[in-house]
């Protein structure tokens, strides 16, 4: 890899160059989630005015994500050859007439036109990736995607401002100053950011053969573990706040609240995951996630249940369901456990495809964010068919059994889950 052997790695102009690259960067991307998720909060009081049913309001807050995931192939592979500065400056310069024609809409089909096009800031994830790590050199990739990845915080951002302009102003307001915040971000990151031509990768492969990567089953592998942890993250962010004033009746300003104590961890301590990723290996922090993240989903895919049992004394009736604080304690805890696994699903790429990070990321990329597209109209379409809220981590719950099954049968059988591996990803050992 072209920055792993450059000898300016070691000349302190180009560490605060990097340095400098990863906190604009990460700032950047952090704005760009912030706008990706925006439907998460304005969606609700736009259900109401549409008068909306629970698959209309999943189509609605997915329709960003499905933009944002399609171009994430392109857009990394753009990056390799192109550089990760101009890439992400076009791309971001982009997104701020749609950001702020938002406010103007007022038909349901108005709004889903909108949102694809503001859904181009969810590719700034396959931009950034390959741009920061290759300004690290290769044991520091997994910290240096880590924090770039925390930008992923922007969920929690989203639901911290969002409400409080939205009771302030109406839900009007919101986009409009989106879309300043994004143009103010972009002159940020032009003015902090640096390009490098020696992490350019000349290469003449199409974008036909770069998606013949799909048929190494390494990668398909790691599509269904980014699906969960990033396209669940993404998927659970969007639908949290209206879970919230659904299920416990909750005033939407504390309802995104409690709902960010999901979002921000998912976001913030991905930086952790990489670190521990970098130390201990991809497959060890990839396994204990998914087993962190199968009890949580169990738990929170109970129902609120009343059940009659007859005793002794006659009958008595009991009632089972996770009440507002336990339920927002689990959330925590799987809003961590996606942090790091989002962290150690692109450690497995910077190990397994040095040469070719920009390309595989925006497919594994693609991957995670068609799951956070699906996953919200199954949310609503499981809601409308079977009346039961929790049915979203049921689905979720299904969805994990499978990785932990498919990866037992490929890694956890041929590798000691508990050893201190810092060397390549067991998979790329094979």
């Amino acid at each position: 890899m072209a920055n792993s052997n450059s000898a300016s790695q070691g000349d302190p102009r180009h560490t605060r160059q990097a340095w400098s690259v990863l906190i604009a960067s990460t700032l950047a991307f952090t704005v760009c989630f912030m706008v990706w998720m925006m439907f998460g909060v304005i969606g609700i009081p736009i259900k109401k005015m549409l008068n909306l049913n629970s698959t209309q309001f999943g189509l609605l807050t997915a329709m960003p994500v499905l933009t944002g995931s399609l171009v994430r192939v392109p857009l990394g592979i753009w990056t390799d050859r192109y550089g990760g500065r101009i890439v992400m400056a076009i791309l971001m310069a982009a997104t701020v007439p749609a950001i702020w024609m938002m406010g103007y809409a007022t038909e349901y089909w108005h709004f889903l036109v909108a949102g694809l096009f503001v859904g181009l800031a969810g590719g700034a994830f396959s931009v950034g990736t390959p741009y920061v790590a290759r300004w690290f050199p290769k044991e520091r990739q997994g910290m240096a995607m880590g924090v770039y990845g925390a930008g992923n915080s922007g969920a929690a951002v989203n639901k911290f401002v969002a409400p409080v302009l939205l009771v302030a102003f109406g839900w009007t307001m919101v986009p409009h100053v989106y879309a300043a915040i994004m143009l103010g971000a972009l002159v940020l990151f032009w003015f902090f950011s640096y390009s490098d031509p020696a992490h350019l990768v000349s290469s003449k492969v199409s974008f036909a053969d770069q998606l013949k990567a799909l048929k190494d089953p390494r990668v398909l592998k790691y599509c269904q573990y980014y699906s969960i942890v990033f396209g669940g993250y993404v998927a659970l962010s969007l639908w949290m706040v209206q879970y919230y004033v659904g299920e416990y009746g909750l005033d939407i300003r504390v309802a995104a609240l409690l709902a960010a104590c999901f979002s921000l961890p998912g976001g913030v301590l991905r930086a952790i995951g990489g670190v521990l990723s970098d130390k201990h290996g991809a497959h060890s922090v990839t396994w204990w996630v998914l087993w962190v993240s199968w009890i949580c989903l169990f738990l929170l895919s109970y129902p609120q249940t009343d059940f009659t049992v007859l005793t002794v004394d006659g009958p008595r009736t009991f009632h089972i369901g996770l009440n507002v604080y336990m339920f927002t304690a689990l959330m925590f805890v799987l809003g961590i456990a996606w942090a790091f696994g989002k962290a150690s699903v692109f450690k497995y790429i910077s190990d397994d495809y040095p040469q070719n990070i920009g390309a595989i990321s925006g497919i594994v990329g693609l991957a995670g964010g068609l799951g956070g597209f699906i996953l919200p109209i199954l949310f609503g379409v499981l809601m409308d068919w079977t009346g039961i809220r929790s049915s979203a981590f049921m689905l979720m719950y299904g969805v994990v059994w499978v990785s932990l099954i498919w990866m037992y049968f490929t890694e956890v059988r041929r590798t000691d889950v508990m050893a201190d591996a810092s060397a390549p990803s067991a998979s790329s050992a094979r």
